[in-house]
């Protein structure tokens, strides 16, 4: 794919994913999405990180949940006893202020696409979060949602797979999928479209 080509890509999954009623920028990189998240999320707001290879090699992971700017619950709920408090970790993740993370695809018929083995990020995406922040990487925008499932299976699952093993010893699935076709709460949903390709 040329530059030209990823350019218009990006432009028409913009207008798309505007018309139904996502927030929607256009990026350089990750240095400036480190700096748009920062403007957007006050000080002292709940957030939760979804798992991404995006928020790490982009640093927001670390800024998000490290920082002491914010009310951090990923690394709150990680350190809680899972046995005994269960219920309360998964409604923690499941209505934060914000949710942040990114995305397996966006279509430029405006569709966002996450793919999930657990699904502990779902409920926030979906609804549950006061407001959610998607970063997408240039290489995630596909022409329609045949083509951002076939991306989920074919490129995102392998790579997430040799991720989990690594850290975590077992192997990953695409066990929940999540395609949001529209946002009907306006402001709620920013998609951060960046010309620069990151993540998986």
């Amino acid at each position: 794919m040329t530059d030209e080509l990823t350019t218009t890509a990006i432009e028409r999954a913009a207008a798309a994913l505007t018309a139904h009623g996502f927030g929607v920028e256009i990026l350089d990189d990750a240095a400036a999405a480190r700096e748009r998240v920062r403007e957007l999320i006050p000080a002292g707001a709940s957030v939760f990180t979804g798992a991404s290879e995006t928020l790490r090699l982009s640093g927001l992971d670390d800024d998000l949940n490290t920082g002491g700017r914010y009310d951090a619950l990923r690394p709150r709920g990680l350190a809680m006893d899972r046995a005994t408090r269960a219920d309360e970790i998964r409604r923690m993740f499941a209505a934060p202020d914000v949710a942040v993370g990114s995305v397996a695809a966006v279509t430029e018929t405006g569709s966002v696409v996450i793919a999930s083995g657990s699904g502990s990020q779902l409920p926030g995406y979906a609804g549950g979060a006061g407001r959610v922040i998607w970063i997408v990487g240039a290489q995630k925008v596909v022409p329609d949602l045949d083509a951002a499932l076939a991306r989920v299976e074919q490129h995102c699952l392998p790579l997430e797979n040799e991720r989990a093993l690594r850290v975590y010893g077992v192997p990953s699935a695409v066990n929940r999928l999540l395609i949001l076709n529209a946002e009907p709460r306006p402001g709620r949903a920013t998609v951060l479209l960046l010309r620069e390709c990151i993540g998986f």
